[in-house]
């Protein structure tokens, strides 16, 4: 008998370190079959379910979509929003908004960069850290504005950044709280900053 209890204590541990950690893009019917187009008041260009140890979760990245055309498709703002299903409703754990902002060149659209934005567990405590990534470009179609937005514990943790010719109007800031992230999410980010400056010709430094 205390074999079997040994076992079975055995094989609960064993499960509890063993929690899926997952994460797929949601199809346009499963979006509908969710009801995820009443969390926000803006069209749903893209959608992630991801699993850990909190539980479920649909991470939704939703653009106004302000100006639809043959060319292009120009947004004023956007939302993201990390829902956990709850009773047949949605508990929101956390949102990130923003919109163009008024400069010289002006702003035309502001967009989520979704090929960089992830959904993993970058420091292997059974937790998904969201990072989600989104930018703004000039009249001129050049990239002015690059943000990288990182939720660890349900705390956001940013770099902006500001591309310009000049060296006095070039920035690349981190929040002061930045270093409390664990040492494997900003490798992971700083990595992503390389890959970004190599793949999309930006700076992102400071003058």
């Amino acid at each position: 008998m205390k074999k079997y209890i040994l076992l079975l204590f055995l094989i609960y541990s064993l499960s509890g370190f063993s929690q899926k950690v997952e994460s797929y893009k949601l199809t346009k019917e499963q979006i509908i079959q969710r009801e995820l187009n009443g969390i926000s008041d803006f069209p749903i260009y893209k959608a992630i379910e991801f699993q850990d140890k909190g539980g479920v979760y649909d991470l939704v990245f939703t653009e106004n979509q302000k100006i639809i055309s043959k060319k292009d498709t120009l947004n004023t703002k956007i939302q993201a929003i990390c829902v956990m299903n709850d009773h047949g409703g949605f508990l929101e754990k956390w949102r990130i908004n923003d919109l163009l902002e008024d400069y010289n060149p002006k702003e035309t659209t502001i967009w989520f960069w979704t090929k960089y934005c992830s959904t993993k567990d970058l420091d292997g405590d059974g937790y998904i850290d969201p990072i989600v990534v989104y930018g703004s470009k000039t009249e001129y179609g050049e990239i002015r504005r690059v943000k990288i937005i990182t939720v660890y514990k349900n705390k956001k943790y940013a770099i902006r950044a500001v591309e310009c010719e000049l060296d006095d109007c070039r920035s690349f800031k981190k929040d002061q709280n930045w270093n409390a992230l664990p040492q494997k999410i900003e490798t992971y980010i700083d990595q992503l900053i390389v890959k970004l400056r190599k793949e999309q010709n930006l700076l992102l430094k400071n003058g």
